[in-house]
C-alpha cells in the first residue's frame, strides 16, 4: 500500500484481513492511475455533480463520512442483533471505502480545476467501473457487490445487509446537501 493511500484512507486500518485491505487499497491506486484526478484533487473537488456551485463538502470529506457511518452503524447492529443478523465489518468497511472509487473514471477537470462528468462517465456511471477496478484487484463478489448496489442501481436487486448499511450512510449524507441546495 502506498503513502499516498494511506494518507487518503486511515480507515484501511480498520480492516482486519489484511489481503482484503490490500486489496481495496490497490483498487484506489489502480483508480488514481487511471483518473485525471489526483489525490489532492480528491480533497478539493465537491462530492457530487448533482449539487450546485454552493456545495464545499469535498469528496473525501463525504466518502470518509460514509465510512464513518457504515462502520458504526455495522457494529451497533453487530452488538444488538448479534447471530441474528451478523455484519461482516471487513467486508462493510471495505465496501464503504470502495463504493465511489469508479468516480475517479467518471469525472474529469476543466481548465479551471471545476469537476464535470466527462466522457466516460456520460456511459458508464461509478457503481460499474467501480466494479471493474476492484474486480482487476481481486476485490471478493461481498465487496463488489456492495459497489454496485450503494447507488440507484442497487434497487433492482437483493441487497446484503452490507449493501444496505453503506446505501443508507451514503444516502443519509447526500439527500440533505441535495435538498438544501435547491
Amino acid at each position: 500500500m502506498t503513502q499516498e493511500i494511506q494518507n487518503l484512507w486511515p480507515e484501511l486500518m480498520w480492516i482486519k484481513n489484511e489481503d482484503l485491505r490490500e486489496k481495496t487499497a490497490k483498487t484506489w491506486e489502480l483508480a488514481l492511475e487511471k483518473s485525471v484526478l489526483t489525490a489532492d484533487d480528491l480533497q478539493k473537488i465537491p462530492f457530487t455533480l448533482l449539487a450546485g456551485p454552493d456545495l464545499k463538502v469535498s469528496f473525501m470529506a463525504h466518502k470518509r463520512c460514509v465510512v464513518h457511518v457504515a462502520k458504526e452503524a455495522g457494529e451497533k447492529m453487530n452488538f444488538f442483533f448479534k447471530t441474528d443478523m451478523p455484519v461482516d465489518m471487513d467486508v462493510l468497511i471495505s465496501g464503504a471505502i470502495l463504493a465511489d472509487v469508479g468516480k475517479l473514471l467518471e469525472y474529469e477537470l476543466d481548465k479551471n480545476g471545476k469537476s464535470f462528468q466527462g466522457k466516460y462517465g456520460k456511459y458508464l456511471r461509478h457503481p460499474f467501473s467501480g466494479v471493474s477496478l476492484a474486480e482487476q484487484c481481486g476485490v471478493p463478489p461481498a465487496v463488489c457487490h456492495i459497489i454496485a448496489t450503494h447507488a440507484g442501481e442497487g434497487d433492482m436487486v437483493k441487497r446484503t445487509v452490507e449493501a444496505y448499511i453503506v446505501h443508507h450512510a451514503d444516502f443519509m449524507t447526500f439527500e440533505p446537501f441535495k435538498e438544501r441546495l435547491k
